[in-house]
């Protein structure tokens, strides 16, 4: 089969879902005819998802989450204010997107959590089924746990998982632990996606924390901490686009831009990971026996569910700072979930692989 990706281009979690998935087909003798991502203005999309998706990328113009200074995380109001001042360059987009998928002719589609995903079958009322798979479709499982006190924030990410599948063939939800699907919601509970080049690493266990930001606002509370705990030694990766490729700190503080394979060497052998709580590297670092502290962004919701379901599974504590006394705390309690994880990881190649091959041109789009 032809198939073509379309893969929201925010954090690196999709990007690398894309690329794992991508891995995984090709295996399978399917054709991966193109990736479509969305970018947005001050970012760029990473040069690893170039080098390894092994496939013609096709930029475009895409929403972002708006960050408030100093580490304050998500500003909703200006996120929707970009959005709807932007609208217009956002339709061109979705325009876009069709040119490329009339062009390219697959025979599937797979989406990653682009928004645009729903909004171009509604417009286009496209022919080429439609697969859309992210972790965030396990919200709308029934059996999901969400944080206390959330039923407007549930009600707001749900509806926007539903606009980015909408009229799609299927959603494959992406769990970290095992979930019975529903077949009647058009959910299929499936395990994460995990690039090659983390299966392949040997995890040791060294002297210092890692530390992955999404953006490089948060690193202040990174460095309050450091100054009060300057004996334990830190390497954070961000995306300050400004600073150089090492800003040294201090002899134990350091700071790397964004770099795929420095940044997974340094998870193999680190002590324990620090994150805003992203899915993807919560995966990494349970299959690699990792503890981690899961610090969900200040006002993303998403992050916060993330966080609370990755302390279900045993990955690790979660956090509302980056107050890294609470791993240090926490880690003479930790129980490894590695092997658990592993067993659940491996049952699902062959299970994308029959999901996506079970798509034909007659397919039952999802309309809720």
């Amino acid at each position: 089969m032809k198939i073509l990706f379309l893969v929201q281009g925010e954090g690196r979690g999709h990007l690398t879902q894309a690329i794992a998935l991508g891995q995984i087909l090709r295996r399978a003798d399917h054709e991966i005819v193109g990736a479509m991502t969305g970018k947005s203005a001050g970012r760029i999309i990473p040069s690893f998802f170039k080098e390894q998706i092994q496939a013609p990328v096709y930029e475009f113009d895409a929403p972002c989450i708006a960050y408030n200074a100093k580490g304050k995380g998500m500003n909703l109001g200006r996120t929707i204010g970009t959005l709807l001042l932007n609208a217009p360059k956002y339709l061109r987009a979705v325009q876009f997107i069709n040119r490329i998928a009339c062009k390219a002719k697959p025979d599937v589609i797979i989406c990653f959590y682009e928004t645009y995903g729903g909004i171009y079958n509604f417009l286009y009322g496209s022919k080429v089924p439609m697969i859309c798979i992210a972790h965030q479709y396990l919200l709308l499982h029934p059996r999901f746990i969400f944080p206390e006190n959330s039923r407007f924030s549930k009600s707001v990410i749900n509806f926007n998982s539903r606009i980015t599948s909408w009229l799609a063939a299927k959603r494959l939800a992406l769990s970290f632990r095992e979930m019975e699907s529903r077949n009647d919601l058009k959910i299929t509970v499936v395990p994460p996606l995990i690039r090659e080049e983390v299966l392949d690493l040997k995890p040791t266990c060294g002297d210092f924390f890692l530390v992955y930001m999404t953006h490089h606002s948060m690193s202040q509370k990174i460095i309050d901490w450091h100054l009060s705990h300057p004996g334990v030694s830190l390497h954070c990766f961000w995306d300050n686009a400004e600073a150089n490729e090492v800003f040294q700190f201090d002899e134990t503080l350091t700071f790397h831009r964004i770099n795929s394979e420095k940044y997974l060497n340094m998870l193999a052998s680190c002590r324990a990971l620090v994150t805003t709580a992203g899915f993807e590297s919560v995966c990494e670092a349970i299959y690699l026996g990792k503890p981690v502290m899961m610090v969900p962004v200040p006002n993303h919701f998403e992050q916060e569910c993330n966080a609370l379901d990755g302390v279900i599974s045993g990955a690790g504590v979660r956090c509302k700072t980056f107050d890294l006394s609470v791993m240090l705390e926490y880690l003479p309690k930790h129980q490894d979930q590695s092997e658990k994880f592993r067993n659940w990881y491996k049952s699902g190649a062959s299970r994308f692989v029959q999901e996506i091959e079970m798509i034909s041109g007659d397919f039952t789009p999802v309309n809720h």
